[in-house]
């Protein structure tokens, strides 16, 4: 729920936005670079704008139709900055779903083992593709955006999970 509170706190401190628009971005950009989904942030945005980190104005538009724009408060831009200071910081191992997987997989047969290792591999590479453009498409955006190297990060971890699966195969499932 905090990186769900942080993104969105983010995206208003760059420009007061619709929940429209915050849902939009966080799936095209910010979903790509953490794992939020765009469903929770009518939730967010009432418990935020309780706990006075952003308010929300009517704004008419042309068309006479009202909609609703959130923008971040000073008490918001201050647990904001709380966020990122502590998220420098606050390192944790990073962990795969498959490490569980590993340690129990005593239990369950090598030819299903062998399967879902296989099957793991197939959506890691997919991801590794999708990765890998969009880093291409990020390319094109100007030299501050940390975007693509961020996504460079990420793409060698996963990159690095390929390797291991593929190891995996190899040691215990030789032919």
């Amino acid at each position: 729920m905090k990186e769900t509170y942080f993104v969105i706190l983010g995206l208003l401190k760059e420009s007061p936005k619709t929940p429209y628009q915050i849902k939009k971005e966080i799936k095209e950009l910010v979903s790509v670079l953490v794992g939020i989904k765009a469903t929770s942030i009518y939730y967010s945005l009432r418990s935020m704008e309780n706990k006075r980190w952003v308010e929300k104005f009517i704004e008419r538009k042309k068309n006479l139709s009202l909609r609703y724009v959130y923008t971040i408060t000073p008490l918001g831009e201050h647990y904001f900055y709380q966020f990122l200071y502590k998220s420098f910081l606050n390192f944790q191992r990073p962990t795969f779903s498959l490490d569980l997987c590993l340690y129990f997989m005593k239990y369950l047969k090598p030819k299903i083992i062998q399967r879902r290792i296989k099957a793991r591999i197939f959506i890691v590479k997919k991801l590794i593709k999708e990765m890998k453009h969009a880093i291409e498409v990020f390319k094109n955006e100007k030299p501050s955006s940390l975007k693509m190297l961020i996504l460079q990060h990420d793409l060698k971890m996963v990159e690095t999970e390929e390797q291991f699966l593929l190891y995996l195969l190899k040691k215990y499932f030789k032919k």
